[in-house]
């Protein structure tokens, strides 16, 4: 039996719904358990493909070749399950194909709306390709209130009261501000973050609340009492020194139990973290460290970057190494020697980008680590860039 476990956000956006997700689906797997995970976006991008990675990060590509967002990368590095097309979905694309059946005639007629036609297209995605998995995590994008993802909200919605109780979980995550001047945790963003979604017909199983302090006992009785919830189903998400030590962090504060709680399986596994262990212990007391200078286009924001830095973490674990990394702007090479900024560097790397701009930096990065014999790694416009520094500058070619 399919269970579905369905991932929400409010407050503030970019709490780590993803992150959230992925770890959840690491301590089910865990205890032995198969699981799938997706993503709704309520945007109308029928990809982020063609997004800026300034505002989206990057754009994961699926070993089917879709252009996805970044969270399934996530995903797929907690999981071990690669990702697939069918895992992420937009509001862009549902329309899209709503649209496109209504001009081909497939509704006969009828007058196409959001409820049902928009939301049983998004049903339809949630369930499709998932009767060989025990649990297929959703992770809705945004926040609860934004306008562009009311349809999905209804479709969660409508799809849990369609499967029965025993087959959902409604799992919410949201922030409890610190504020300093009055040494005070604050309740009430996530009190009216759970009355937004009850509003429109969900109530919440689990509470996962992102703060800076431990949520002492009365916030706790506090949030339970004006969200309808047990108290243990508030669940602490406290800042890690890693992002390898959260399925720890969410196992000790009970995320996993009180989820399988929902589903009525709390004592009929258990759990092996001993992966988990062995690799917080090499995150945290690594004996050396390599400094890698990433010299790209999009280096303000690194989720523009996010799989990169993710495999030189994982380069620098299989090593038992601290990777630090040092952000470069291309650009900067253009009018300035390379040589101030890179002193020190051990490796570098170049990685895709599009455009004329900072081009000739990072062909003048690739001769200073040529000609000083630092370790070089160019990907896709970065390989470019160094056949065209070899063409110029070892072979002649003006």
């Amino acid at each position: 039996m399919t269970r579905f476990i369905f991932v929400t956000g409010g407050v503030v956006s970019s709490l780590g719904k993803g992150l959230a997700s992925a770890c959840l689906g690491a301590l089910l797997q865990a205890r032995g358990y198969s699981v799938r995970l997706r993503k709704l976006d309520p945007y109308i991008n029928v990809d982020p493909g063609t997004m800026s990675p300034y505002q989206h990060g990057e754009v994961f590509v699926t070993d089917d070749g879709a252009e996805t967002d970044l969270d399934l990368g996530h995903y797929e590095r907690f999981t071990g399950v690669s990702a697939k097309n069918t895992d992420n979905v937009t509001a862009g694309r549902i329309y899209q194909n709503v649209i496109s059946k209504e001009r081909k005639g497939e509704y006969l007629g009828a007058t196409v709306q959001v409820i049902p036609h928009i939301t049983d297209a998004i049903k339809e995605f949630i369930l499709h390709d998932t009767e060989h998995h025990d649990f297929v995590l959703v992770e809705i994008g945004g926040t609860v209130g934004d306008i562009e993802g009311l349809p999905f909200f209804e479709s969660i919605r409508q799809l849990a009261n369609e499967l029965g109780r025993e087959k959902y979980c409604f799992m919410h995550l949201t922030l409890m501000p610190y504020v300093k001047a009055s040494g005070e945790l604050k309740t009430k963003p996530t009190q009216h973050s759970v009355k937004e979604l009850r509003s429109i017909g969900i109530q919440p199983d689990i509470l996962l609340i992102r703060t800076e302090k431990d949520i002492g006992k009365d916030e706790r009785e506090k949030i339970a009492l004006f969200c309808n919830l047990n108290d243990k189903a508030i669940i602490p998400a406290l800042d890690v020194q890693s992002i390898y030590d959260v399925p720890i962090a969410y196992h000790e504060e009970g995320l996993d139990d009180e989820v399988l709680k929902v589903f009525a399986l709390h004592k009929k596994s258990k759990i092996d973290l001993s992966p988990w262990y062995k690799i917080s212990k090499r995150v945290n007391n690594p004996e050396g460290t390599v400094k890698i200078a990433i010299v790209g286009k999009y280096t303000s924001l690194e989720d523009a970057y996010k799989s990169l830095v993710e495999a030189l973490t994982h380069g620098g674990l299989a090593n038992n190494v601290k990777v630090e990394i040092v952000w470069i702007d291309s650009e900067i090479f253009e009018k300035t020697d390379p040589s101030a900024n890179l002193e020190g560097i051990h490796g570098i790397l170049v990685p895709g980008a599009f455009g004329n701009r900072g081009a000739e930096g990072m062909i003048n990065t690739i001769t200073f680590s040529r000609e000083r014999k630092i370790p070089f790694f160019g990907i896709c416009f970065g390989m470019q860039m160094a056949v065209i520094e070899a063409a110029r500058n070892l072979l002649g070619f003006a």
